[in-house]
Parts: structure tokens; C-alpha cells; sequence
């Protein structure tokens, strides 16, 4: 890796990237406020993307759908399109990507790009920031905001300065004048509640962040107190991972907000086996086995509480998990007393490659045969679609999606079948 003063890194970001998508795929939403939301009526009646004019009415992501059309009466609600938003975030990784091969996504519409040394491809970082957005502009019919600078951190806050369609170089030469006079919060990492704690040390803003003590930063949050003081101070060195380097995930997980309160043992089986369906499937595509189970509930109360345990062998297995996975939840949540559910997560952890060598009891039955039979659905999954084959306990109950919901909520299955379809 080049030396950080020679460093070129960009950050793109899609302006209002899924109202920006549903505006190229319906251009009568152009230039219109609108909001991409959940359905109300399956209580994810949220707002999740919202236009610029939306925005410009105080209507932010999060925003219960009532509260957004109180704040703009004339707000046109459009339902998400998963499918469409990963297409066309595929295509601008199949952009950011002809320009460097040190491509790093964050999320569906942020990447990193690393053009140190490509000065002479490209020109200054500058002038390839606005080579790229006119090309994705030209290309998608999308616009995005590109921060450049000499490390991550400073182009991610470049991207976020100057909004939407627009270029912002953050340099050595002129940061401390355009970063540091920034709220704290204004910086990658430092979320709410590490803000209020740094307002507590009299750290308001980036420089005050950047000439804090580091003995104090080191005794106030540890080794993350350093890391942000030296991002502060334009000391991030962290590297741009190249696309093809693989993503090894410390955990796989999925979750839900049920559509109905779950109110018995039974109907939170139906969902627990529907959301380890996925996690399974996305084990076996990373070649990964997991060693544990952690299950997550909220109840209507909003109370919420976690339960993990150890699995007897690691497993690629939905089957063996969600087993597990709703033992935790019987030995821990009595319905006759306890309020009913509406978010249930299940996440496996202790990942390891697959193939392992484990050692298992002689007398056990066979722990890899829920696993292979899984491998074949896998395959004729891939052929016929999510639906061909379904477990009998995901049938005819409105705790799991139909056929058009499935192609949403398991998104991830149908695009790893798409790329499997490739090969």
C-alpha cells in the first residue's frame, strides 16, 4: 500500500438511493415528494427512503407512515422494490470497478474506491470523482455525491457535506478548516450516544476531538477512543479492501417483524423455521458452519431480551438451528404469562470454515444429513425458485410471506441463485 499522504480515496453515495431508483423506474414520481415505505398493515409502516423534496418537508427515515403525511399531506407512498435496488446497486459496483479494483461497498449505495496510482488513468482525484458521477448519471439515470480525500474517513465525511450531485475534495491542506469545525457526530463512528458522552468531556466538535488528550480517550472508550482521536486528526490508514478479497462474516442472521402479534409457542416456531431457512442457506453459500444460536425477541412492549447457547456440533443445518433456537426460546419465554412477540431475530455465531474436523458421538445418527438433504433443496431451489419446496410448518400461516412477499424477504436466496445461475 502506497504511503497515506499519497493516497487518492473516494466515497460515492447514491443520493436517495431507493426513491431515486422508484423515480428512474416510474419517471412520473420525478421531481415529486415521495417515500419508500413498509406496509402499515404488517406493522413495517415505516419510512425507509424518502426524495429530496420529501427530505426538504422534515420527513426522515424511520418516520412512522402517518407522521410523514402529517409533515407533507401531499407525500406519494411507494412500496420497496429489494429486487431492483440490488440490480441497480450492481451496476454501480460494475461502474466504481472499471475505475479501480479497490472497490470496498458499504451497504447497497456507498462504496469506497482506492485510486492511488492511477493518477495517470484518471487524472486527480477530483477530476475521476466527477468522471464517475457523470458516468453513473448517464448510465442509471442516478446521481450521486463523491468526497475525496487522502483516507477513508475524510471521504465518507466529504460525501456527506455536499448533497445531492456533487463533488467535495477534503485535502491536507485545507481539513482543519473544513472538518473540524464540524459537530463530532458528523464523523463516521461516533453515533448518538458516543456524541453525548464526548459532550460530556467538553468535545463537541472534530477538532475538539482531534486535540483531546489521548490518555483520556484511552481511558474513556479504549482502544476505539484512540481510533477516533486519530481519525479525527487525519491519521486513518485503514485500507480500501479489494473487491475480490472475500467477506468472511462473523455471524449470520435474519429477523422479522411479524405481521401479527405472536402470541404461542406455535406460531413462533412457524417463524423461527422460516427466518433459519436463510440463515442456513446463506451458510452453505459462504462455506460456513456455525458452532452457536443466539435468538432475539421484542415484545409488543418493546421490551426485548437475548438467549444464546452452544450447538452440539457446528452446523450448516436451518433445521438443527432453528431446533435450537426455539428450545432457547421454551426455556426462557412462558406465553401464558409473558406479553406476546413481535420481533423475532436468530443469528448464528461461532462461524468456522465448513468441513471442520469435529468430533462427534459413534451413537449420534448422522450429523450431516439434515445438512446435504438442505444442499439438494438448495439446488432445486435454484432451478424452480424459493417456493418449489416448503416445510410444513411455514404452510398456510400468516407468520411466513406469500409468493410475491418471499421474492423480498428472501432477497439474498434469490440473488445468490442469480449468480449461482452464472456460473
Amino acid at each position: 500500500m502506497a504511503e497515506s499522504k499519497d493516497r487518492i480515496i473516494l466515497h460515492c453515495d447514491a443520493n436517495n438511493f431507493y426513491a431515486s431508483v422508484e423515480a428512474v423506474l416510474n419517471p412520473a414520481l420525478k421531481g415529486k415528494a415521495i417515500a419508500v415505505c413498509g406496509n402499515p398493515e404488517k406493522r413495517h409502516g415505516i419510512v425507509l427512503a424518502k426524495s429530496m423534496l420529501a427530505k426538504q418537508a422534515g420527513i426522515r427515515t424511520g418516520d412512522a407512515v402517518w407522521q410523514a403525511q402529517q409533515k407533507c399531506p401531499g407525500l406519494i407512498l411507494v412500496p420497496p422494490t429489494f429486487s431492483e435496488y440490488v440490480r441497480y446497486s450492481e451496476i454501480l459496483h460494475d461502474i466504481y470497478i472499471s475505475f479501480s479494483p479497490d472497490v470496498e461497498s458499504f451497504g447497497l449505495d456507498e462504496c469506497w474506491i482506492d485510486l492511488t496510482g492511477c493518477k495517470k488513468l484518471w487524472g486527480s482525484g477530483e477530476q475521476a470523482a466527477y468522471e464517475i458521477k457523470e458516468k453513473v448519471k448517464t448510465e442509471t439515470g442516478l446521481t450521486i455525491s463523491v468526497g475525496v480525500s487522502f483516507n477513508k474517513v475524510f471521504a465518507k465525511l466529504g460525501s456527506d457535506l455536499k448533497k445531492p450531485d456533487a463533488v467535495t475534495v477534503i485535502s491536507r491542506e485545507n481539513y482543519k478548516y473544513v472538518v473540524w469545525p464540524l459537530p463530532a457526530e458528523e464523523m463516521i463512528y461516533v453515533g448518538h450516544s458516543t456524541a453525548e458522552k464526548l459532550a460530556r468531556l467538553n468535545i463537541h466538535t472534530i477538532g475538539d476531538l482531534a486535540m483531546a488528550s489521548p490518555e483520556l480517550m484511552e481511558r474513556k472508550f479504549g482502544k476505539v477512543g484512540l481510533k477516533l482521536r486519530e481519525s479525527a486528526r487525519g491519521e486513518d490508514t485503514e485500507p480500501v479492501k479489494c473487491y475480490t478479497e472475500r467477506h468472511i462474516p462473523k455471524s449470520i442472521g435474519n429477523g422479522t417483524t411479524t405481521p401479527a402479534d405472536v402470541t404461542n409457542l406455535d406460531d413462533a416456531a412457524s417463524v423461527i423455521f422460516a427466518l433459519c431457512e436463510m440463515i442456513g442457506f446463506r451458510l452453505r453459500q459462504a462455506n460456513m458452519v456455525a458452532e452457536g444460536v443466539s435468538v432475539n425477541m421484542r415484545s409488543v412492549h418493546l421490551d426485548s431480551f437475548s438467549r444464546q447457547c452452544r450447538l452440539p456440533i457446528p452446523t450448516d443445518s436451518a433445521y438443527i438451528i432453528a431446533t435450537a433456537a426455539l428450545e432457547l426460546l421454551k426455556a426462557n419465554y412462558d406465553f401464558a404469562c409473558e406479553p406476546p412477540l413481535r420481533t423475532i431475530t436468530v443469528s448464528s455465531f461461532g462461524l468456522k470454515p465448513a468441513g471442520s474436523y469435529v468430533q462427534t458421538s459413534l451413537f449420534d445418527e448422522d450429523p450431516g444429513k439434515n445438512a446435504r438433504l438442505e444442499g439438494h433443496v438448495d439446488i432445486l431451489r435454484k432451478k424452480y425458485g424459493f417456493g418449489v419446496l416448503r416445510r410444513g410448518i411455514n404452510i398456510d400461516t400468516i407468520f411466513t410471506c406469500d409468493d410475491r412477499e418471499a421474492e423480498d424477504e428472501f432477497l439474498p436466496f434469490n440473488k445468490n441463485m442469480k449468480n449461482l445461475n452464472q456460473e
